[in-house]
């Protein structure tokens, strides 16, 4: 008996010791996983917000291409304008308010034009614009292309302050026979948060409806092209068009097209939807997350 006894000791005792180590497996399993997982969390939640920082970034971006493609439609729109009247002979009449003077000098071979919008503000095409934009430009008629060079005074587009310099390639007929522009900007935007970004890069601007007409509502435009834009805390994006951006002068955003969009820790695509005139778009992470986006 006392022999028995001491077997079913060993045996309960063997037992104890052996759940006692799959337990403790177990829960060291658990643990473990339980830090990755945690890690993971961790990690996931530091890109979402570096993502989140960097997405807001990226809706200044669509902000500073709202400004330079309106001002662009102005400066360019000029410039038609003067070259028409002067060809025909006839007064100039520029699509512009009544608050903006535009002053034209005219030198043998070259012309330099003056927009002013004052210091007030003055309203074109729904945005306020303050300042001056001069264009100055050789002018051979006999030439295919021209070279006009765009520099802002003082210049303000609604609540945003943008300085720096432009130049435009004009081709009076390209491969599809149509006008086209091809420009090299390096300019510098500041919020009145303080935010500011320098940009600096090439678009080729496409005039694919309404090109000699006179009238400044039709005229159409295709975008393509790609630049990089570099904010005051260091942080520097690359963008290219992979799809080209529709502009139509009267919708205050681009219609349609989208850009490819890199930065360090992360890239997607920005992209304006398939021809609505709204302020609708789209981002969609490399990840495939998409989020909405209301431009404004």
């Amino acid at each position: 008996m006392n022999l028995l006894n001491h077997k079913l000791k060993n045996i309960i005792k063997n037992d104890v010791s052996n759940n006692f180590k799959l337990f403790s497996k177990v829960v060291l399993s658990a643990m473990v996983l339980f830090t990755v997982m945690s890690c993971n969390d961790d990690s996931e939640s530091v890109d979402t917000d570096e993502q989140q920082l960097d997405y807001a970034e990226v809706l200044l971006e669509s902000q500073m291409d709202q400004a330079s493609e309106a001002i662009d439609d102005i400066a360019l729109d000029v410039y038609e304008v003067q070259e028409s009247s002067e060809a025909s002979k006839n007064a100039a009449n520029f699509n512009l308010p009544d608050c903006v003077t535009i002053t034209v000098v005219l030198e043998q071979g070259s012309r330099e034009i003056t927009i002013d919008f004052g210091t007030e503000g003055c309203e074109v095409n729904g945005n306020v614009l303050k300042g001056k934009i001069i264009l100055s430009y050789e002018r051979n008629p006999d030439l295919q292309q021209v070279f006009i060079s765009k520099s802002l005074v003082d210049f303000y587009f609604n609540a945003l302050s943008i300085e720096g310099t432009k130049t435009f390639l004009k081709q009076f007929s390209n491969e599809n026979g149509n006008p086209q522009f091809t420009k090299t900007l390096d300019i510098t935007v500041t919020w009145p948060n303080g935010a500011q970004a320098m940009r600096e890069g090439t678009k080729v601007r496409e005039w694919i409806e309404g090109a000699g007409s006179g009238i400044f509502s039709d005229n159409v435009f295709s975008v393509t092209g790609n630049w990089s834009s570099t904010f005051v805390n260091g942080n520097t994006h690359t963008y290219e068009v992979v799809i080209p951006l529709r502009r139509e002068v009267i919708c205050t955003y681009f219609v349609s097209g989208s850009i490819d969009v890199v930065k360090t820790n992360f890239s997607g695509v920005f992209d304006y939807g398939i021809g609505d005139c709204d302020n609708q778009a789209t981002f969609t992470f490399a990840n495939g997350n998409e989020v909405s986006i209301t431009l404004n």
